[in-house]
């Protein structure tokens, strides 16, 4: 089998095998097929989309490019969420123990914030100590006794993965719907779980920013899921503006901390998409078969104090310090510079750009351009003020932390302009716009 005759099949738009797709998928893992062949490939693909079939067995073959998750031992349904990113986006960090203390095994992998979009790892790590890098028998364990793990993608899982990833940016194939779907499900796919849930946005601060590029994105990443016999269903959420009232990483995971304690009215829009996207997974799990009772059981899990219960679980078991749940005002302290930005008039808060927000909270030194980039884990904001709020003139509408002067004052600048007043009270407008099975 050559490659030159793949890259030739694929441009003149046949279909490929089970059996070439494992060729390249393994030649991509163990460098013996080059990057200018797996580019020319890659650039065939979005001029020739892989069909539904092919996608599937391109996300499978990359899933077995390297080792896989076993938790067959665990006597659970196991489940676990994907979100293709946002602002103020930290519900994973409340969802996996949520989940977990309702019955369901949730063996969660998550990556690095890169722009404007925050990372798990990132809001993890504000936690002295937390340890993300878990190796797979250190992870088995954690499942086995406690039911839930939040890792990184360890070096053997999905590599072939990881160097198409790399090249598609640089071969400009990164709007190929069928390498988006194949990328993120082969990560899934090797974790060993049996169903998952999709959390694909839209908006200004989302990847896809039309609601009908999230609808084709969230149909497509269902239908392939099932075709690699994985129970799955996608939230299409709004992420026009920001989620919750927290951006930053010790400040989301403040807001976490809270969340779990029972205070549900502290980011209404953030209790509400916590509760759906975890209701969700009882029920496509095969746990629960009804998303109202679900519901309910969740909630009691937060009342009752199991949810926040296991939190502290999980941050023990990686290495973090309790006290980030005890007493999380004291232990996630912001950074050392603060503003605050104020309604210039009176009426109400109209918008708050997700994607100015985001990159503000890059300025002040929340987030990273490059991989390379260091993290500020008190630097961020904190929405005082949400879309629909009432203001008089000189209100606080959010407050700016940063550890350096020129951060702070760029950051403010920003942020200024992505927010919008009016006179009159806007509409408010759904967290979730449609749920796809």
């Amino acid at each position: 089998m050559r490659m030159i005759d793949l890259i030739a099949k694929k441009r003149d738009g046949k279909t490929l095998t089970a059996e070439e797709f494992d060729f390249i998928a393994q030649g991509a893992a163990k460098g013996t097929v080059p990057d200018y062949q797996l580019s020319a490939f890659l650039m065939a693909c979005f001029l020739r989309p892989l069909s539904d079939k092919e996608t599937a067995l391109f996300t499978k073959a990359m899933a077995h490019s390297g080792g896989r998750l076993d938790f067959s031992d665990v006597k659970l349904p196991k489940t676990d969420k994907h979100s293709t990113g946002g602002v103020g986006d930290g519900i994973s960090l409340a969802l996996a123990p949520l989940v977990a203390c309702a019955g369901v095994a949730v063996p969660m992998m998550s990556g690095r914030g890169l722009g404007h979009t925050g990372g798990t790892l990132d809001k993890l790590e504000s936690m002295k100590n937390f340890e993300v890098r878990v190796p797979v028998k250190s992870i088995h364990r954690q499942m086995q006794k406690l039911g839930v793990c939040m890792f990184g993608q360890t070096q053997d899982l999905a590599p072939a993965d990881k160097k198409l990833y790399s090249l598609r940016d640089a071969s400009s194939t990164v709007e190929s719907r069928p390498l988006i779907v194949a990328s993120i499900l082969s990560k899934k796919y090797a974790e060993g779980v049996d169903s998952l849930l999709m959390d694909v946005k839209y908006g200004s601060g989302a990847f896809m920013k039309k609601l009908e590029d999230s609808r084709k994105l969230a149909r497509a990443l269902v239908a392939t899921a099932k075709l690699l016999g994985l129970k799955c269903r996608a939230l299409i959420t709004y992420m026009d503006q920001p989620l919750g009232r927290a951006i930053g990483n010790g400040n989301e995971m403040l807001q976490t901390v809270r969340i779990l304690k029972g205070e549900k009215d502290l980011a209404p829009d953030f209790y509400e998409l916590l509760l759906e996207q975890a209701a969700n997974m009882l029920v496509i799990s095969g746990k629960q078969k009804d998303i109202k009772k679900a519901r309910k059981i969740l909630e009691e899990k937060i009342a009752n104090g199991e949810a926040l219960a296991k939190l502290r679980e999980l941050v023990k078991w990686q290495g973090g310090d309790t006290q980030a749940v005890d007493n999380p005002e004291k232990y996630f302290k912001p950074a050392k510079l603060t503003v605050d930005f104020k309604a210039p008039q009176a009426g109400y808060v109209a918008h708050i750009d997700a994607l100015l927000t985001g990159q503000a909270s890059v300025l002040l030194g929340a987030g990273r351009n490059r991989m390379e980039d260091a993290i500020d884990y008190g630097a961020g904001l904190w929405l005082h003020k949400k879309c629909g709020d009432a203001v008089k003139k000189g209100d606080v509408v959010a407050t700016l932390y940063a550890s350096d002067k020129k951060r702070l004052e760029d950051g403010l600048a920003l942020f200024a302009k992505a927010v919008k007043f009016t006179k009159t009270k806007p509409k408010a407008y759904k967290i979730i716009k449609e749920v796809i099975k």
